[in-house]
């Protein structure tokens, strides 16, 4: 009997997968030499570590580029001329839809001087330029407007308001969620790129689920996913928590892309089972809509509260997945006031919005 193998991407556990499907995955780019894979009972190692998988993918793609050469057909214009400038970050596959996020390597193009100066420092500090790609495959994809770059490929764009009423709902998304009144979609087989930036992005797979996430963080994501407002269940969250009245709700079963305030890698998923979380601050990112939301007293007494140097904390509790950001407020401290004001001992305040 054929062993079955699976890897993790990001927070979660893909598979089960054939050795064929392993040897695929590789070559999609889905998993790299540090993503961990186990076989069904064994236990988690670096993919580097399983024997002659990077040496099949390689051949894998090497065959497909010598069948797609004798069929006429021509590379993605991520690949095409690109050499080693860009390079796949991370990437995820549902069906007829797929999503990577590309990281240009550096930045060499530029003519003027003050703006050479800006790009050579950004190289430096590591600083990439992403951009996220969507491959369809007689699927759908919905994105914020405004967001699409260029795409090419047998693809129509979507933008029916519904109506009168669908133009109120569209408004009111709006105003509440900080987000595009509309989501244009995109449907058929192609490519599209949205628009290039210096920020960071999470690649997330729903599973029949439903995510509440901070004001703006969404991105793009699959068709079949419903994109939508969640008001706050309780005043103490609503007024007290830092996050407003409402935030953006996505349901269902597909994958969906947010645009992170930190890199991915520093962004913490802590896993809750029937058991309660407590945060000083406005930094949890998003959370399952199983967890509950409400901001409490530090102490049982309001004397032992104020004077704990605590304050209120945002508290989740019940058995779902909340996202954290434990980095997002030292960022925002240097760009308040340089390095000069940081200090170990400075905590997140609450605030309210």
């Amino acid at each position: 009997m054929t062993a079955l193998w699976y890897y993790k991407q990001i927070d979660q556990e893909v598979g089960p997968l054939s050795p064929n499907d392993l040897v695929q995955a590789v070559a999609q780019g889905l998993i790299a030499p540090e993503t961990e894979v186990r076989q069904e009972l064994g236990e988690w190692m670096p993919a580097s570590k399983v024997s002659g998988l990077f040496e099949r993918a390689t051949r894998t793609n090497q065959s497909v580029a010598i069948a797609n050469g004798a069929a006429g057909l021509k590379p993605s214009l991520a690949s095409q001329n690109s050499g080693d400038v860009i390079e796949v970050l991370d990437s995820a596959v549902h069906g007829g839809f797929k999503v990577e996020v590309l990281g240009y390597r550096s930045l060499s193009g530029s003519h003027d001087p003050s703006t050479a100066q800006t790009v050579f420092f950004a190289n430096q500090a590591g600083l990439k330029l992403k951009q996220v790609k969507v491959t369809l495959q007689n699927h759908e994809v919905q994105i914020e407007a405004g967001a699409l770059h260029y795409m090419h490929g047998r693809l129509e764009m979507d933008n029916k308001a519904g109506g009168v009423a669908g133009l109120g709902k569209a408004m009111l998304n709006k105003m509440l969620t900080n987000e595009a009144a509309f989501k244009p979609r995109y449907r058929g087989t192609g490519e599209l790129y949205l628009e290039p930036s210096f920020g960071h992005f999470l690649i997330y797979q729903l599973r029949n689920e439903e995510l509440i996430a901070d004001k703006g963080l969404f991105f793009c994501a699959e068709g079949s996913l419903e994109v939508g407002v969640a008001m706050q269940k309780n005043l103490s969250s609503a007024f007290l928590g830092g996050e407003g009245l409402f935030q953006t709700r996505v349901k269902g079963n597909g994958i969906c892309v947010f645009e992170l305030p930190v890199p991915a890698n520093e962004v913490r998923c802590v896993q809750l089972n029937n058991e309660t979380l407590k945060v000083d601050g406005n930094f949890a990112l998003m959370r399952t809509g199983n967890i509950e939301f409400t901001v409490e007293k530090s102490t049982k007494s309001l004397f032992g509260t104020f004077t704990s140097g605590e304050g209120l904390l945002q508290t989740f509790r019940g058995t779902g997945k909340v996202w954290l950001a434990p980095t997002q407020g030292i960022y925002q401290r240097i760009q308040l006031g340089g390095m000069s004001s940081l200090s170990v001992t400075q905590k997140s305040s609450n605030t309210t919005t």
